[in-house]
């Protein structure tokens, strides 16, 4: 007899001592890094046709990128989700993930003078001080933040010769 009112099984816990640390961890602060409190604009989570038209028009993309996106999003769809070998993986909520998210920008900057100082301080607390680019002669920066270009140096420069950052 498993138990009785007299005499009950005691309560299992559920969760391994592997599943216990794991939480601990995962709740704490990232006691490595920092916090930029820069302004964004974040689409919301969940990803359709609806979220890649929008996330195509927010970067001005072309409508052959579009059409190639849709695609792959489409075939994407058909696909079956990977059996992986010896181990035990969670399914992926991918409609509870954002898939964009870029620092909200008045407009396109020409210089780093018009550079949101936040931005700056980011580079600068990563150990990418965007103002010695300024005294490396010839060298071009693309400041990207969240995959989006902010700011890219000696555009003009660059453009003559048939670079162009997008």
């Amino acid at each position: 007899m498993r138990g009785d009112l007299t005499n009950p099984v005691p309560e299992v816990n559920e969760h391994s001592e592997e599943e216990v640390l794991l939480n601990q961890w995962a709740e704490q602060d990232y006691a490595f890094g920092f916090v930029s409190d820069i302004e964004q604009d974040i689409v919301p989570k969940g990803l359709n046709e609806e979220v890649i038209r929008w996330i195509s028009a927010r970067k001005e993309e072309p409508s052959w990128l579009l059409d190639w996106r849709l695609k792959a999003y489409r075939h994407w769809l058909s696909m079956p989700t990977p059996e992986w070998a010896h181990l035990e993986i969670p399914a992926i909520d991918f409609q509870d993930i954002s898939y964009y998210a870029a620092p909200k920008a008045a407009a396109k900057l020409n210089s780093l003078d018009e550079l949101d100082p936040e931005i700056k301080s980011t580079y600068d607390k990563l150990g990418i001080p965007l103002e010695e680019q300024l005294i490396l002669a010839g060298v071009a920066v693309d400041a990207v933040l969240d995959s989006v270009s902010v700011v890219t140096t000696y555009k003009e420069k660059l453009a003559e010769k048939g670079i162009i950052f997008c």
